[in-house]
C-alpha cells in the first residue's frame, strides 16, 4: 500500500493550483472539449479525442475528476520512470520528486488544466519507458503505456511528430524497441483517420489544419508575397484581401494587440474581422478557417515552391523562439477562459457553474496568488537541462540512461518545432513539456554510481543487470508493485 499511497499523494501535489484556485484551471478551448460530448460532436479545428476521453471522468457532473486523474497519471508515470531509469522506485524519493516538480516547475499548471496539455509529457514518458525501460515493466504496464501513448498522441496533433521523433530515437535500443514506440504512433494515426472520416467525411489527420500553417506563413511574410505575386490570376478567395493581409504580417505586433499568448497569426485566425473570417465584400465568412482550408493548402504549396529557404528560416526561428517560451502565462488569466464555458457547464447543473465563478482564476486573482512562486521556474529549468545533459553523458555507457536523456531532449526539440514552427510560439506549448527536463535530471540523479558500474544498469540484451535486479526491490518493493 505504501507505493500506492505515494503515487496518490504525488498526484495531488501535481494539481495543487486547482486547489489554490478553488476550481480546475480552464482555458477558452476547454469549452470546446466539453462541447465534444454535448453535440454537435465534431469541431473543425480539434481532434475528437480529448473530449470523449475525459467524458467518463466528468460525466457532465464535475471537472474535478479530470484534473485529479491527470495528476495521478503523471505521478504513476514518474514512479515508473524512477523504477526504470533511476535505479528503483520508492515512496520517499517519489514524494520528493513530485514535491520538487510541484514547487519549482510548470508541471502542476499543466496537470491542473482541463486541456490535452497534460498528455504531451505523458506521451513522452510512455515512449521512453516503452523504448528504453521495457525491462522494468510488466506486460500489463507496457500495454497500459501503449494505450495511453496512442490516445495522448491523437488528442493533440503536435504530439504526432513528438512521438515519431521518439520512435526514431528508440532505434538506439534496437528495432524491437523502436517498434514498441511506433505501434502507438500507428494506432494514433489510425484513430485520427477514422474519427475524421466519420465526423468530417475525410480520412485525414487534420482535415482543415492547413489554415493554421497558412496563418503562420502570413505572419512571417512569405504567404503574403505569394498572394501578391499570384493574385488575381490565381482566383483564390484571399486575393480579395491582398491589401488587408499586411497588418497581420511581419512587424504587425508592433501596431496590434499582440502579446506572448496572442500572436498576429492567432488574430488572423480568430478575429471576426480578419480576412479569413470576412469575404471580399466584408460579409462574415462562417467558419472561415474551415472554409478556406483547401485554398490554404494550395497557397502553402505555392509558397514553399517560391521561397523554400525563407520558409525554412522562419520555421527555425519560430522553433528557437518556442524553445525559450516556457513561462506559465495564459493558463492562469481570466481573459483566456471565455464566457462560453459557463454556458457549457450549465449542463452540469447550477452548482458547477457557481464553483467556476467562485474560483480565483475566474475572479482574476490567480496570477497574483502564484506570482511569488513562478520566478524560480526559469533558473530551475536551466539547471535541469544542464543536469540532464551531464548525467546523460556520464551514463552514456548505459543504453537506458543515455536513451532517456537523449529522448527527453529530442522530444522538447520536436515539440518546439511542431508548435512554434507550425502554429506559432506560445508559452503554454513550451511549459507543458519543458518540466520533463527537470524530472529527467532528478530521476537520473537517483542512480547510484559505484566505481565498478552504475546500479540499475540495463544490459545490452535489454534486461536488468543483477545489481539492478537486487537493488530495485530493496528500495521500492517488487519491481511491479505499482
Amino acid at each position: 500500500m505504501r507505493p500506492l499511497a505515494a503515487i496518490l499523494a504525488g498526484g495531488l501535489m501535481l494539481v495543487w493550483p486547482a486547489f489554490l484556485s478553488g476550481y480546475p484551471l480552464v482555458f477558452s478551448d476547454t469549452s470546446a472539449f466539453v462541447h465534444q460530448t454535448l453535440g454537435p460532436l465534431m469541431i473543425w479545428d480539434k481532434p475528437w479525442i480529448y473530449g470523449p476521453l475525459i467524458f467518463p471522468l466528468h460525466w457532465h457532473r464535475s471537472l474535478w475528476p479530470v484534473v485529479l486523474a491527470q495528476g495521478l497519471m503523471l505521478s504513476h508515470l514518474l514512479w515508473l520512470a524512477a523504477r526504470a531509469f533511476g535505479g528503483g522506485a520508492g515512496p520517499g524519493r517519489h514524494l520528493l520528486l513530485c514535491a520538487v516538480l510541484a514547487a519549482l516547475t510548470a508541471a502542476p499548471f499543466s496537470a491542473a488544466l482541463v486541456m490535452p496539455d497534460a498528455l504531451t509529457p505523458a506521451v513522452v514518458l510512455c515512449a521512453l519507458l516503452l523504448g528504453f525501460g521495457r525491462a522494468a515493466l510488466s506486460r500489463r504496464e507496457a500495454a497500459w503505456l501503449g494505450l495511453l501513448a496512442a490516445a495522448g498522441t491523437a488528442a493533440h496533433l503536435s504530439n504526432l511528430p513528438v512521438l515519431g521523433t521518439l520512435a526514431v530515437v528508440s532505434v538506439l535500443a534496437g528495432w524491437r524497441a523502436a517498434a514498441r514506440v511506433a505501434l502507438p504512433l500507428a494506432a494514433a494515426v489510425a484513430l485520427l483517420l477514422l474519427t475524421n472520416f466519420v465526423g468530417h467525411g475525410r480520412a485525414a489527420l487534420s482535415p482543415y489544419g492547413a489554415t493554421f500553417l497558412l496563418a503562420r506563413m502570413v505572419a512571417n511574410g512569405p504567404a503574403i508575397r505569394t498572394i501578391e505575386a499570384r493574385c488575381p490570376e490565381a482566383g483564390w478567395a484571399l486575393c480579395a484581401a491582398r491589401g488587408a493581409l499586411a497588418p497581420y504580417g511581419p512587424g504587425a505586433c508592433a501596431a496590434r494587440r499582440c502579446s506572448r499568448d496572442m500572436l498576429a497569426s492567432d488574430i488572423l485566425l480568430w478575429d471576426p474581422d480578419s480576412p479569413i473570417n470576412r469575404d471580399g465584400a466584408g460579409e462574415p465568412r462562417e467558419f472561415g478557417g474551415r472554409a478556406l482550408a483547401g485554398e490554404a493548402g494550395t497557397i502553402i504549396r505555392a509558397t514553399l515552391a517560391r521561397e523554400p529557404f525563407a520558409v525554412a528560416l522562419d520555421a527555425a526561428r519560430d522553433t528557437l523562439a518556442q524553445l525559450f517560451s516556457n513561462r506559465v502565462g495564459d493558463t492562469l488569466e481570466r481573459r483566456h477562459v471565455g464566457e462560453s464555458l459557463v454556458w457549457h457547464l450549465a449542463g452540469f447543473g447550477p452548482v458547477e457553474a457557481a464553483r467556476l465563478r467562485a474560483g480565483a482564476q475566474w475572479r482574476g486573482d490567480l496570477p497574483g496568488l502564484v506570482a511569488p512562486l513562478l520566478w524560480v521556474q526559469g533558473p530551475v529549468l536551466a539547471l535541469g537541462a544542464l543536469g540532464l545533459a551531464v548525467l546523460g553523458w556520464r551514463g552514456r555507457r548505459e543504453r537506458a540512461a543515455l536513451g532517456f536523456a537523449l529522448g527527453i531532449g529530442a522530444a522538447v526539440l520536436a515539440n518546439a518545432f511542431a508548435t512554434g514552427a507550425l502554429s506559432g510560439p506560445h508559452d503554454r506549448y513550451g511549459a507543458r513539456l519543458a518540466w520533463v527536463l527537470v524530472a529527467g535530471a532528478a530521476v537520473l540523479s537517483f542512480r547510484r554510481q559505484p566505481a565498478g558500474g552504475a546500479a540499475g544498469a540495463v544490459t545490452a540484451a535489454g534486461r536488468p543487470s543483477s545489481a539492478a535486479g537486487s537493488a530495485a526491490p530493496a528500495r521500492g518493493g517488487s519491481p511491479h508493485a505499482a
